[in-house]
């Protein structure tokens, strides 16, 4: 099996910012395996957060050359690499490359019925309130609204997206940048506001505290869970889990962690990085059913890859093969 990797640069829209910070570009990293007239292929998104950079990706993935050249599959690639933006990206290129060589598709390899489309929510940048309700009024005609909040003004920024955007669903995203007293301060009023979750409050490594606080709206775990070995983490603390692609490794491992989180009651969250349509095509099939689905990456890029998935406002529709799958 022959393997290649190279960077590709996607332009933003405009600058997103989250309570880390902001970009302008997505750098994405995109794999393919060919043999026996099939090819197969799958992108990730290195993330700083996790100590990934393009180039480390990159390196772990040349690194699996020789092994792919003596037939590593899917299963022996779980253990060949841990989870994370690498496994990602050779994980769906096998699952691909396999499809289009038996000349079937992801979903039948996996035992699942054919995914149908699907209505993701629309990431709105951590900005002022006042740009903030700019954005919201811009898309108030989205069903779903992802908010990126960041700890003080997060009250007045929420109050102006529902104000200007009165009929969304609305779901908000601390990316860990609250602390144990603004989470407690914060959920009665935004319960209030009628937003339906919380994604990530507190950092990781501080999430204990949510155990003993109320929960008067559903709390997801984002940054606090990557695989299924991380449910163990997160009893107690969380009611949802946000399953991504490059936090777990890939489709295999998404798979696996969707079952565990549902075998324990958790309500499911399928996100996304700012990334192409080649990310997001696996995703679909983990987000079949989800409670919240957030695969806007493409619609945040100046331009997406072609052929790339179809949005109709804020409906995805599934892949085609040309695509992935």
């Amino acid at each position: 099996m022959r393997l290649s990797v190279r960077r590709e640069i996607y332009p933003l829209r405009a600058a997103f910012a989250i309570s880390r910070g902001s970009r302008t570009e997505a750098h994405v990293v995109v794999v393919e395996l060919e043999a026996e007239g099939a090819r197969g292929r799958g992108e990730c998104l290195p993330y700083a957060r996790y100590g990934e950079t393009v180039e480390g990706v990159m390196a772990a993935i040349e690194g699996q050359r020789a092994r792919f050249a003596q037939g590593l599959d899917r299963l022996a690639l779980q253990k060949a690499l841990p989870p994370g933006a690498a496994r990602n990206a050779l994980d769906c290129a096998l699952w691909d490359w396999e499809a289009k060589r038996k000349g079937t598709t992801v979903a039948a390899l996996a035992g699942l019925a054919p995914p149908g489309p699907l209505t993701t929510c629309y990431t709105l940048s951590l900005d002022t309130p006042e740009a903030m309700g700019r954005a919201a009024t811009a898309n108030a005609h989205r069903p779903v609204l992802k908010l990126k909040v960041t700890g003080e003004g997060d009250l007045e920024r929420v109050a102006s997206v529902h104000a200007n955007a009165p009929m969304a669903r609305l779901v908000v995203d601390a990316n860990e940048g609250w602390t144990a007293e603004q989470y407690a301060r914060f959920a009665p009023d935004l319960a209030r506001m009628g937003v339906e979750m919380i994604e990530q409050p507190l950092p990781a490594k501080a999430d204990a505290a949510l155990s003993g606080v109320a929960h008067p709206i559903p709390v997801c775990a984002d940054e606090s869970c990557h695989d299924a070995a991380s449910l163990a983490h997160i009893a107690g603390r969380y009611e949802m889990v946000n399953i991504k692609l490059d936090k777990t490794g890939g489709l295999t491992e998404a798979l696996a962690l969707k079952r565990a989180a549902e075998a324990k009651g958790l309500g499911i969250m399928v996100g996304c990085m700012i990334a192409t349509s080649l990310s997001m095509a696996p995703a679909m099939l983990v987000a079949q059913g989800a409670r919240v689905v957030d695969l806007d990456g493409p619609l945040l890029l100046a331009a997406d890859r072609a052929p790339g998935l179809r949005y109709e406002g804020s409906t995805v529709h599934p892949p085609t093969p040309e695509l992935w799958g």
